[in-house]
Formats: structure tokens, C-alpha cells, sequence
């Protein structure tokens, strides 16, 4: 039988987030073959939702569709990457997007109680939480329903971005979601950015500013210089166009008579705080606790 290492078990944890303990008893039981163990583990581990569901969840995918003038986006999470790969979780988000278009739920908690396969969404998420071991959740989700076109694009299953647009012709669309996935603006204008992140930048700005030494009146205007750069930097219209770095998106759009009305870009995970294993002190840990007892 092959030696069962530290490395493999790390590894193995890395892969399943599962327990040490039992990512060890898992290797040990498969005779060292990693992704038999990782079997293993989803079987052992199945039937755990309870457990599972105060685990954060910061990865996930974006799933889209689009039907017309009416499409959605949506971003469902779990916690490993592992996950993201499994067919029937890839499955149950894009079944749930599918839902949001047609049905138009108020809210998470409206779409959860939706019917899908003979039950709710929320059963069958229960369900998978169950089979695969890992905690899931709907984060959130936004639908269009528009007169004009729209238009998504998802690089790979990580970024997603839908365009509700106006053009002749259909490329435009695509090009500006591309652009969207690539340079992440905040907001379509600079007059929409979030006033929350102005005072951000002004603050940073005013205290790099201070730092100068200048006169209070030159202060001003080096601070508000950096305010406008950022405005420009994170609103849509304003930006470099990834396509021809000697326009703007907002000429671009002009040069061929066509316009953005709305966006909206979910990048999987943003703004939830990761847990931050350390391999080495948890091994450090459960040896101290087999020594105790």
C-alpha cells in the first residue's frame, strides 16, 4: 500500500475542504489513489446539509440566458472549487436562471420557493447539499425584460456580464459585454457611480494630497483631479475601449449610432470574505489534542 503523506492529505483537503481526519481515512481506504479518496469522501460526507450550511460559500459560478428581450443572470455559490466542476450543481443554476426569466421572482427567498423537478428549489438544493457534502447558496440574481436587445457573455463560469443595448448590429453588444467582463466599471456613467465609493477615493486622495506639502488651494485641486481620474477609470462610457485604445466605449458607441441602456457583471465571490486555511498549524493543532487526550 502507498505511504499516506502530509502533502497527499493536504492536497486532498485543499481539493474536498473536507475534514483532515477523514481526508487521511479516505486516502488510507483508497490505497493512496486521489480521486478514488475524493469519492469516497463525497459519499461519507453526503446527508450533511445541516452541517454544511454555516460553512461559507465563496466560490460558485454565473450562469445566464437570454430569450428574446427578456434574460437573467444569476450567481449560485458553494465552497471549493471542486464543486464548480459537478455536473448536476452546474445543472441546478442554470435551471435556476431559467426560472428567474420566466417567472420573475421577487427575491431569493421567492425563487427558492419556485417548482423544479416535482419539488421547490429549495428541496433540491437541500438535496444536492446532501450528495455532494458542501454548502450552496443563490446569492443573488438580476432579470431584464426590455424592448431593446440584450446580450450576455460569461468568461468561463467565474465573470458574467448581460447588456441591454441598442445597435444595428448585434456584435456591438458583444463587444461592450467583453469589455464590461475584462475592465469591470461600476457603473455605466460617472454621474452613477455610488457616492459611497467617491468619498473613498476622495479620502485616500486628500490624504496622499496632504502628504505634499503644497498649499491648501493647490491641495484642493490635486484631490479633485484624482477624484475625476477615478470616475473616469470606473464608469463604462468613460473608459478606454478594449478594442481600440483610441476611443472611448461612450465614441465608440457614438461612431456607429448604437447606445448602452443598462449592465450588470457578477464576478463570483466578490466582496465575501474567504476562510483562510492553515494547513500546517491545523496538523500542529490535532497533534496537540492527541497528546492531551
Amino acid at each position: 500500500m502507498a505511504a499516506i503523506t502530509a502533502a497527499m492529505v493536504g492536497e486532498l483537503r485543499a481539493k474536498t475542504d473536507a475534514p483532515m481526519m477523514e481526508c487521511k481515512k479516505a486516502l488510507v481506504e483508497a490505497e493512496g489513489d486521489m480521486e478514488r479518496a475524493e469519492e469516497i469522501l463525497r459519499v461519507k460526507l453526503g446527508g450533511k446539509a445541516s452541517k454544511a450550511a454555516s460553512r461559507v460559500t465563496a466560490e460558485g459560478v454565473v450562469a445566464s440566458v437570454v430569450v428574446g428581450g427578456v434574460g437573467a443572470l444569476i450567481e449560485v455559490n458553494c465552497e471549493t472549487d471542486f464543486v464548480t466542476k459537478n455536473d448536476d450543481f452546474i445543472a441546478f443554476a442554470n435551471a435556476c436562471v431559467k426560472l428567474v426569466a420566466e417567472h420573475n421572482p421577487a427575491d431569493v427567498a421567492a425563487l427558492a420557493a419556485l417548482p423544479l423537478d416535482g419539488s421547490t428549489v429549495e428541496t433540491v438544493r437541500a438535496a444536492l447539499i446532501g450528495r455532494i457534502g458542501e454548502n450552496m447558496s443563490i446569492r443573488r440574481f438580476q432579470r431584464f425584460d426590455t424592448a431593446a436587445k440584450l446580450t450576455s457573455y460569461l468568461h468561463g463560469t467565474r465573470i458574467g456580464v448581460m447588456v441591454e443595448f441598442s445597435a444595428a448590429d448585434e456584435q456591438v453588444g458583444k463587444d461592450v459585454a467583453m469589455h464590461i467582463a475584462a475592465m469591470k466599471p461600476v457603473s455605466l456613467s460617472a454621474d452613477q457611480v455610488p457616492a459611497e465609493l467617491i468619498e473613498k477615493e476622495r479620502s485616500v486622495a486628500s490624504l496622499k494630497a496632504a502628504e505634499s506639502g503644497k498649499p491648501a488651494d493647490i491641495v484642493t485641486k490635486m484631490v479633485e483631479g484624482s477624484v475625476q481620474k477615478f470616475l473616469k477609470e470606473v464608469s463604462l462610457l468613460n473608459q478606454t475601449f478594449v478594442k481600440n485604445d483610441k476611443q472611448t466605449v461612450e465614441q465608440m458607441l457614438k461612431s456607429v449610432d448604437a447606445s448602452i441602456k443598462s449592465f450588470t457583471m457578477y464576478v463570483v465571490g466578490e466582496g465575501i470574505e474567504k476562510k483562510q486555511d492553515d494547513f500546517a498549524a491545523e496538523v500542529a493543532a490535532q497533534v496537540a489534542a492527541a497528546k492531551q487526550a
